[in-house]
C-alpha cells in the first residue's frame, strides 16, 4: 500500500419521519457538476406490511452542497405501470450517474413486479430499466427498459443496486446479474451499453459467474482503479470479489476477507465502492460490530481501504461512516460530487417491525466525506 486517501467524515439528516406504514428507501444520489455542483437524490417508499413492495421514485435535490433540500418529489415518469393479467410493474433499486460524454444524468435499476401487493411469483420477467434526468425542467424521463438479445437467457435480469463505470469513448460497463430459465444459481456480469442520451442500449456483456451455493451472486457494483476493474457482489453466505483488466472479463471470485486472512463479515447484501487517486475503499456492512439485533447484520456502514494487489480490507483502516440505530441501512449509494467530496446516501429501512426502539425514525443521511487531498481522479 503506497498511499492512502485521507478525509474527514460529516454526517447530516436531510429527511427524517416514521408513520409506521412506509418507509423511504434506496436513497441514492447523482451529481451534476458545476459550480457548485447539483445533486439529485432519489427514493422510494416501501410497504412495511410486505416484502420488498416499492412505489414510485421521487426526487429531492440540493443546488448549494447541502445547506438546503427541496422535496422530496414525486415523479410520474417514475411510477408504478399496470400491465396485463392484473401485474403492476415498477422501477426500483435505482441508481443516478452523471455521464460525462452526453452531458446527462442517468439513473439504471430495474423492474420490480406485483400482484396484489405482493411479489409476481417465480419464474417472474425483470428487465434493466433507466431513466434521464433533464436539469433544468427537474424532470425524468418515461422509464425504459433495456432491449437484451437473448429473451430466455435474460428474461430475469437488472441492473438494481449495482455502481457503473464510464468510458472516455461514452459507453458504459453496467454490471448486471440474471437467472437462465430452469437454472438454481444467478450468474453476475457486466455488458457494455451504448448511450447516446436518450436510449441505453446493449452491445454486448462479459464473462459469467455464479457460485453454486444458494441463490448463486448477485447486485455487483464496479469500479476502475490504477488501470484495472473490481467487482464487488452480494451472495447469501459471504461477500465476493474479483478484478480484470478490461472491465469486461474477470477472475474467478473470491470471498472478501481483511488483510489477516479471516472474512470480513459482510453477507446477504450489497457492498460499494469509493474511489480516490490515493486509495481503493469499499463501504460495506459485517457482522461482529455489536449489531446482532440489526437484521443481517445491516447496519453501521463501514468504509475501509482496500488492497488492490491482495484483494482484501485492510483492516486498521476501517471507519463507521453511518452508524447504526436498529435499522438496517445495507441498500445505500455512493455519489462523487466533487474533486474534495464524496458522499454516501442511505435511508434507514424500518423492518422488521420494533426496529425504532433502538433511535431510527427513517432517516436519510448524507455521510460527507471530506478529502485531505483532491480526487486527481475527477480532475
Amino acid at each position: 500500500m503506497t498511499a492512502q486517501p485521507g478525509f474527514s467524515v460529516e454526517l447530516e439528516t436531510i429527511s427524517r419521519g416514521f408513520d409506521g406504514q412506509t418507509c423511504w428507501v434506496h436513497g441514492r444520489a447523482g451529481a451534476i457538476p458545476g459550480n457548485p455542483p447539483v445533486v439529485v437524490l432519489t427514493m422510494q417508499k416501501l410497504l412495511l406490511s410486505g416484502s420488498d413492495i416499492f412505489f414510485g421514485l421521487h426526487e429531492m435535490r440540493t443546488d448549494d452542497l447541502g445547506a438546503s433540500w427541496s422535496g422530496p418529489t414525486e415523479h410520474e415518469t417514475l411510477g408504478r405501470r399496470e400491465e396485463d393479467g392484473g401485474v403492476t410493474a415498477c422501477i426500483c433499486d435505482f441508481t443516478p450517474k452523471w455521464h460525462a460524454a452526453t452531458g446527462k444524468l442517468l439513473g439504471t435499476g430495474h423492474v420490480a413486479r406485483y400482484i396484489g401487493e405482493r411479489l409476481m411469483p417465480d419464474p417472474r420477467p425483470r428487465q434493466t430499466t433507466y431513466s434521464v434526468y433533464d436539469a433544468d425542467a427537474r424532470t425524468w424521463s418515461p422509464w425504459a427498459t433495456v432491449a437484451m438479445p437473448d429473451d430466455t437467457k435474460f428474461s430475469n435480469c437488472g441492473a438494481g443496486c449495482t455502481q457503473r463505470v464510464d468510458l472516455a469513448n461514452g459507453e458504459i460497463l453496467l454490471p448486471m446479474y440474471f437467472r437462465v430459465k430452469g437454472e438454481k444459481f444467478a450468474k453476475v456480469s457486466v455488458m457494455r451499453c451504448g448511450f447516446d442520451g436518450g436510449e441505453l442500449r446493449y452491445l454486448e456483456h462479459g464473462s459469467e459467474h455464479t457460485v453454486e451455493t444458494a441463490r448463486g451472486l448477485g447486485e455487483p457494483s464496479l469500479a476502475r482503479y490504477d488501470g484495472r476493474y473490481f467487482l464487488t457482489i452480494r451472495h447469501d453466505d459471504r461477500g465476493y470479489v474479483t478484478r480484470g483488466g478490461d472491465g469486461l472479463r474477470f477472475e474467478e471470485p473470491r470471498p472478501w476477507t481483511f488483510d489477516d486472512g479471516s472474512e470480513l463479515g459482510n453477507y446477504n447484501t450489497q457492498q460499494h465502492w469509493v474511489t480516490h487517486s490515493d486509495g481503493l475503499c469499499l463501504v460495506y456492512t459485517r457482522r461482529g460490530a455489536n449489531n446482532d439485533h440489526v437484521f443481517r447484520h445491516r447496519a453501521p456502514l463501514f468504509i475501509a481501504q482496500v488492497d488492490p494487489d491482495r484483494m482484501c480490507v485492510i483492516r486498521e483502516t476501517e471507519r463507521i461512516v453511518v452508524p447504526e440505530r436498529g435499522a438496517r441501512l445495507g441498500n445505500f449509494g455512493v455519489c462523487e460530487v466533487s474533486a474534495n467530496e464524496t458522499w454516501v446516501t442511505v435511508c434507514e429501512w424500518m423492518q422488521p417491525v420494533g426496529c425504532e426502539k433502538y433511535g431510527s425514525d427513517n432517516s436519510v443521511f448524507v455521510s460527507r466525506l471530506r478529502w485531505d487531498k483532491a480526487n486527481q481522479l475527477m480532475r
